[in-house]
């Protein structure tokens, strides 16, 4: 079972049991939540980041590439959140400006001819990212002490481990990856209210409109046309 998967079933069972939670509750907590124009708080989180891989069609001729796997890879995440209030409760436009770990796996399998064999190699992309979106979200109307929301918006990130301008080492070649990008995110949580602060759980999707792969003519980087960076991101935020 993948991590996106495991994201998915967790998300799922911890949409139902917090909903019935919220069933038994009458008395409405933090009743001045929806009153105030901006609230702030912290995200906390952990992901499962990948490329969505676009390889030369001619890979296996030209290269011997019989096979490249992209694998999904644990990170986490941190932020600081700012919401604010659009005129309607049930409008809000969030900012989150974060500090994210990220991991990515390639997985080669060239054809080796004189061996008669294959030779099956690894390459790991790490990334440490500030990443700044900006998303719209719609919130259902508060029933007791539960609501649930849709978000959809965007982000700019900064790779701080970008290697996009060093010097590659051709004797044992790297995948350079931009330092900029900017992606779409869509997402949806939950969201429970204590009696002096919201607590949310938020499931967000994530995916380049760039293309990051920097072509510089190695045996790993020759096979790829494109690579577009994706995240799933599963989160616990804090609000006041």
């Amino acid at each position: 079972m993948n991590c996106m998967n495991r994201f998915l079933i967790l998300s799922i069972f911890l949409v139902m049991g917090i909903s019935s939670q919220a069933q038994k509750f009458k008395q409405e907590r933090y009743k001045n939540f929806d009153k105030r124009t901006f609230h702030f708080g912290f995200m906390l989180g952990f992901n499962s980041s990948d490329f969505t891989v676009y390889q030369d069609v001619n890979a296996y001729e030209k290269y011997g590439l019989k096979l490249l796997e992209n694998d999904a890879q644990p990170g986490g995440q941190l932020g600081i959140l700012t919401t604010m209030k659009l005129g309607t409760p049930v409008l809000r436009l969030r900012f989150i400006p974060s500090l994210s770990f990220q991991e990515k796996l390639l997985r080669y399998t060239f054809e080796d001819t004189l061996l008669n064999t294959d030779q099956i190699g690894e390459e790991r992309v790490n990334s440490t990212n500030l990443d700044f979106p900006l998303m719209l979200q719609f919130r259902t109307k508060r029933y007791n002490n539960f609501t649930a929301y849709a978000l959809v918006g965007g982000q700019y990130s900064i790779d701080l481990q970008s290697q996009e301008k060093a010097s590659q080492n051709y004797i044992d070649p790297y995948i350079k990856i931009k330092r900029n990008d900017i992606q779409g995110q869509i997402g949806g949580g939950i969201e429970f209210f204590a009696p002096y602060f919201k607590f949310g759980i938020e499931l967000k999707y994530s995916h380049g409109f760039i293309n990051s792969f920097i072509q510089d003519n190695t045996n790993i980087s020759e096979p790829i046309n494109k690579l577009y960076n994706k995240v799933w991101s599963l989160s616990l935020i804090f609000e006041g």
